[in-house]
Order: structure tokens, then sequence, then C-alpha cells
């Protein structure tokens, strides 16, 4: 068993203040009542606190704002009137008049053919033109007379310089054909041959 100054020495270094054995040591001094009474812990001070009371203010209650909604006012609606619709009135197309084409040809016959060939220049031909030139190579060409025969002045078109005639295509178109038909009838022939944009477009039925 550990002595007396030895167990104090081991209680010191774990920092036990006090300790009780679990037997009864030998050569002991009695313990003393007292030191086995454990303290109570001390009570914890009650603060009091002085109670606040709350005054509540009375608030009068705020005053809500008036809307004033409008009443129906009774009117008297006058009888209204039925709605006529006025007729579509109709819409003539406005005739758009073309301006008058600008040309001249000139009516030649080469053996039985009539030729009608347009003049490049809107005089009569003379015998360097290369346009007369070129024409008498097409007549040797097709085995016609290389020198044709004038028949006729040449048309020349717009017909008026002035005025308000119409003088478009489609008037052109008929006094050309007018004109062929008109020498058609004074000499017998074996075919029409039509040379030239011109001639096609206002002699012939083709529209170039």
């Amino acid at each position: 068993m550990l002595n007396e100054s030895r167990r104090r020495a081991y209680m010191t270094a774990m920092q036990v203040v006090s300790w009780l054995p679990r037997t009864e040591l030998p050569f002991a001094a009695p313990s003393r009542p007292e030191l086995l009474v454990l303290p109570e812990p001390p009570a914890e001070p009650v603060i009091t606190r002085p109670a606040v009371k709350a005054v509540a203010a009375a608030s009068a209650p705020a005053e809500r704002p008036k809307i004033e909604v409008p009443r129906p006012s009774i009117s008297v609606r006058a009888a209204s009137k039925p709605v006529v619709e006025a007729e579509p009135v109709p819409v003539t197309p406005k005739v758009v008049q073309l301006p008058p084409p600008r040309f001249a040809l000139q009516l030649l016959r080469a053996g039985r053919c009539l030729v009608l060939v347009e003049l490049p220049t809107g005089s009569a031909f003379q015998s360097r033109d290369p346009a007369y030139l070129l024409l008498k190579d097409m007549l040797r060409a097709a085995g016609l007379p290389d020198s044709p025969q004038i028949i006729g002045e040449p048309v020349r078109w717009p017909l008026l310089r002035r005025g308000n005639v119409d003088q478009g295509p489609e008037a052109a178109r008929e006094f050309v054909q007018g004109f062929v038909m008109a020498r058609l009838e004074e000499a017998e022939c074996a075919c029409l041959w039509l040379v030239g944009l011109p001639a096609v477009r206002f002699a012939g039925e083709a529209d170039a």
C-alpha cells in the first residue's frame, strides 16, 4: 500500500483536491462529516424587471376615399336611318394612244414577183446604195431579174406630221395592207416578197 506522503503527491500531480477512499484505510484518521457533505450550488439570482405597461393609443380609423360611381344616364337614341349603298360607277379604261411608228417602204416588180422592201434612208433607192446592191444580189440568187421596176411612190409613215388622227401601229398596218391589196388587184403576180422588218410587220400577218 502507498504511504500517505506518496498518495498526496499523486493526488497533487493529478490536481485532485478532495477525495474519498473506497474502503477504510488502516491507520487513517477518521473522516470529518462536514467534508463528506457536498456543497449545494449557489442559486442563480432572479432579476426582476419592472413591467412596462403598453399603452395602446387609440387611433382613429382612417377615412376611406369615396369613389363616385357614374350612374347610367337615360338617353333617347335617335332612330338610325338605313344606309343606302351607292351603286358602283363603272370605270371605263383609259385608252393609251401608242406613238406612231416611223418607216418607209417601196413596192417593186421583178418578173412575176412583187417585192415590198424597206428604205433604210427614207428616200428612193440610188444605183450605188448598199441596200439596193444587196437587194439585186438577193434577186439574182432567187432566179429573178436583178433590175426591178419601181411601182408608185414610197409609202412613208406617219402620213401626217400634225393633227389628232390615230397613226398608231394598227392604223399603219391597215393602210399598208390596203395599199398592197390595191396593187395586187391592178396586176397579177405569182408571189409577194417582203424584205425588211417594217414590211413583214405591217404588210404581213406576223406581229414582229
